[in-house]
Formats: C-alpha cells, structure tokens, sequence
C-alpha cells in the first residue's frame, strides 16, 4: 500500500494511536538510543520537521530505520530566519503553524496509528517536537525517548568537564538580548550558548563583555561529519550555522595565572560590594568578578560569603586594617595578579572603596587598574523592608567616632535634622561604643517630634534579620548594635497599618510648600 493509499484510509474505530517523541541524540546516527531505534521500528508513522528546501536532519539521523512502509509526515516550517506577510508576523506564521501539523497527527493519532515525531537531540531541549508535545500530550497516550544533548555532545568532542563539584551550569539561547547575555555569563561558573548562526556576533559582543571570551570554545555539528572545533575568538562570524554550541567549560583545575614578570600581563584591583546580606542581593555582575578573580582580599566575615573556587587563594584579615589591607590587594595587583576587594553593602559607603583609591592614588600604585563595582546598601535594603521611608530626601551619617571627632558627628546630625532630612545612621554601636545612640537620640529630638517614626533594622537578608517601627522617644541603645541601621524619619514620614496587619513606614515624595 502507498503512502497516499494508507493517510487516505478512513479512520478505524477502535483505540486512539500511540504519540511518540524521539530524541535522536546530536547527529551520528550510532549515538541515538536502543530506545529511540525500537520506536521508529514499531512506528506507523514518522514525522519530522524542515525548512522549505524539505531536508531534514532528523531523517537524515534516523534514515537507517526507516521502512518502505511507513507513513513518513514532512512537518515542513513556513518561515525560519526570512520575514512573513502573515497578518500575525512570524509568531502568527508559526502558531498556525503547529496548530495545524498537531492536527495532522492527531488525525493518525485517531486511527489508533503510532507516530514518532523525530527530535535532534532531546524532544524536550530547545526542540520543535514540545510544540506537538503541548497540543496533544493531554489527548493521547504519549513518551518521550530522550537523547543525547548538542550541549553534553559538544563537551564530548572538546574533551573538556562542563562542570564539577558545586559549578553551575547555564543554557542560554543566543537570541537573548545583549546585556542580558553579558549579565548571565558573568555570573555563572560554565555555560553554553544555542542558537547561534546570525546571533554570534551578539553572543562574541556578550562573552568579551563579561571577560570570558578567553575561555569560549565554539562547536559546530558535534559528531557530524563536518564537525569544527576551536576557540570561539577565532571564529568567522560569518562561517557559523544555526546548529553550533559556543561552550565555557568548567573553572576547576584551570592553571593559575603567573606573576606578571612571568606573564608579563598587568593585574587589577576590583573592590566588589557584596550587598547587606546573601546571594539574593549580589549583583551579575559582582558575581562574575568575584568568580574570576585568582585572589579574594577582605575581612573575614565578608569573605566568608564568598562561595569557595579551587584554585583561587583567599586572604581573610581583621576589620580594623582597612588601610593595610588595601595596599596588599595594589601589591598583589602590582605583580599580575586579578585581585577582588571584598565589602559589605556598597564599597563606596563606608566602605572599602575609599582605602583602595587612597593607596592606588599614591606610589608605587598609582598604574595598578583599580575598578568599583556598586552594591545594594544596608540603608536601601531596611527601607524597602519597611516600606519607604527613604522616598524623600535624605542624609547618611556613620556614627563611629573611630575615624572622625564625635563634635563632627554631632554638628552634621543636628544640621540634617534642621533641614528635616530623613537620617540613615550607619555604625550605630559596638561594644566599645555604647553612648552615642543615645546622644544621636537626644541631638535630634531638639529638632523632632518624639513620634517620629524610626526603622531599626539589623541583619537585614541575614539568618536573624528584625525589622522594628518605634517612636523616636523609644529609641533605646541596648537595641541596638553594629549590625543594625538606623532609619529616622522627618516630619513629613508616616506610618500605616496594612490590612494584614503589617506596619509600614513611608516619606511622601511632595514636601509642604514653606
């Protein structure tokens, strides 16, 4: 019986077909599955898809098990990478696309047929057989025979771990924007790009961006015939198709970079600011730094939320030695080394940025790159728990009268609460300073109402975090220690109870006209 003959048999009544969605692995025929080769075998009818020039890679994988009998559903793309005059652009184009090639399955389905949608790699990884998937998974009795990806395929054939022990692994498709790109290989430890073809330029663009350029390896046709290895930096953009992988293996056992007499390449300095608290509040971007430095320089406490890497050396120190510490991440820096400075919050705000730049502006250091990278403060991170009490103007003062005179301290609290500013106070108290909460206390009510709201938040995206509303008055200094911040409101702040029962503080943006 042709073709033709058996799709034009009239349905038989009986039970509904079989769907099957095979996964046919990268390209050799002989690395598809034992599985995959018994369902084709037993299939009534294979479907696959192609471009307009009707060539399938899936058959081509599968040709071998293919029988003159079977009923072969070319499932064949309106559009690829061309425009379309349809009304719906190209996702109209493709919806109505899939609508009606599930539909033609389904109507082999309803003849209880077996159909075996081919997939290159895995059905459900960035493959089209999950667009019939969706449509007729809920109809029919449906398995999914995975295989080999494009992505474990083409470490394979580089010979190079993707990833080990704690790593992560991103996937990304090359057709993400941009900044996005850049962001997301920033901040993972390997990764691999799909879908390249005419997004590589962009893809190239991201990698160098992030600084992981160096380590990108391309793969074009993993396993096929006219497989192409090589690092991603000399590839031609214009020589790369759809099906190629650029890969960034695994960090571990990556070779330490010489000393710059050895290497003869400059070091940096990047003081990165890790947020109040957790990974949550770490930026891509910091991430992506803190992963590639060979050498983490910071106090102890910070350092210790810095996930572990092999290979990179950790130089953990007191909290008092600011300076000094400083001048060992330049020296560090000096002799080829990419060294990340460590800081709570924002290493600009009361931070480490500031003893960096001192050193860096003076001999021998003032030609050792020296970048900042920002974070979230621990002023931003209580306001937002409590509402938005920062959402007028507002002033930030340390407290600590270790580095500054108390007098100073003193005469710029009482002329923010003059000008009726919000206060962020940072540095509130240590064991060695108990009194000047207290003082702060009594230095602003000479300005402000005794109800004024005031936010005490401490350990803010900690295990222990505790977010307070008191009233000035209230203002208690046993309450308060290093870790605590300390909002205070001006006269225009507000308080409200939510309909949950949750208080929330805020500042309106409009001010009283004077």
């Amino acid at each position: 019986m042709s073709e033709q003959q058996r799709q034009a048999t009239p349905a038989a009544k009986g039970p509904k077909g079989r769907l099957y969605g095979v996964g046919l692995g990268p390209g050799d025929p002989s690395l598809m599955t034992v599985r995959a080769v018994e369902v084709i075998a037993g299939a009534d009818v294979v479907a696959y898809h192609s471009a307009r020039h009707g060539r399938s890679i899936a058959r081509s994988i599968a040709e071998r098990h293919l029988r003159p009998d079977h009923i072969e559903e070319r499932l064949v793309y309106p559009v690829t990478t061309e425009g379309t005059d349809h009304p719906g652009g190209y996702r109209g184009a493709m919806e109505e696309f899939y609508t009606e090639a599930a539909a033609r399955l389904a109507a082999h389905l309803d003849a209880g047929r077996t159909v075996a949608v081919l997939a290159e790699g895995d059905p459900l990884f960035y493959g089209s057989y999950m667009h019939m998937h969706k449509r007729l998974a809920d109809r029919y009795d449906t398995e999914v025979i995975p295989g080999v990806t494009s992505v474990s395929a083409a470490a394979a054939r580089l010979g190079a771990p993707l990833v080990e022990g704690e790593e992560v692994l991103t996937v990304l498709p090359g057709t993400l924007p941009e900044e996005e790109l850049t962001a997301r290989l920033a901040t993972t430890d390997a990764a691999a790009v799909m879908k390249l073809g005419r997004t590589f330029p962009a893809v190239r663009r991201a990698l160098e961006r992030s600084g992981r350029l160096a380590d990108a390896r391309y793969v074009e046709r993993a396993t096929m015939s006219a497989e192409r290895t090589g690092p991603l930096g000399e590839v031609d953009p214009s020589s790369v198709p759809y099906f190629s992988v650029a890969v960034l293996p695994s960090r571990v056992g990556t070779p330490a970079a010489p000393d710059a007499a050895a290497s003869g390449r400059p070091g940096e300095v990047v003081v990165v600011g890790l947020g109040p608290a957790g990974p949550l509040w770490l930026t891509p971007e910091a991430r992506g730094e803190l992963a590639a430095a060979e050498d983490l320089v910071g106090y102890t406490t910070y350092l210790d939320r810095v996930p572990v890497r092999p290979g990179q050396r950790r130089h953990p120190s007191d909290n008092k030695v600011e300076a000094e510490r400083a001048e060992f991440a330049l020296d560090l820096a000096r002799r080829g080394r990419r060294v990340a400075v460590v800081s709570s919050g924002d290493p600009g705000v009361f931070a480490m940025a500031t003893a960096v730049l001192e050193a860096a502006s003076e001999d021998p250091y003032r030609d050792v790159p020296v970048r900042v990278l920002p974070g979230m403060t621990a002023a931003h991170a209580a306001a937002a728990r409590a509402g938005a009490p920062l959402g007028h103007d507002y002033a930030v003062v340390s407290l600590s009268d270790r580095l500054k005179p108390w007098e100073v301290i003193a005469g710029r609290l009482a002329a923010a609460a003059a000008a009726d500013l919000v206060l962020a106070l940072y540095n509130p108290g240590s064991r060695s300073r108990v009194w000047q909460v207290g003082k702060a206390r009594e230095l602003l009510l000479e300005h402000r109402a005794p109800d004024t709201p005031v936010v005490l938040g401490r350990d803010i995206g900690g295990p222990e975090e505790s977010v307070r509303i008191i009233r000035l008055a209230d203002l208690d200094p046993a309450e308060v220690d290093m870790r605590t911040i300390i909002l205070v409101g001006s006269s225009q702040t507000r308080t409200a109870r939510r309909g949950d029962g949750t208080e929330i503080v805020w500042t309106p943006r409009r001010y009283p006209e004077v």
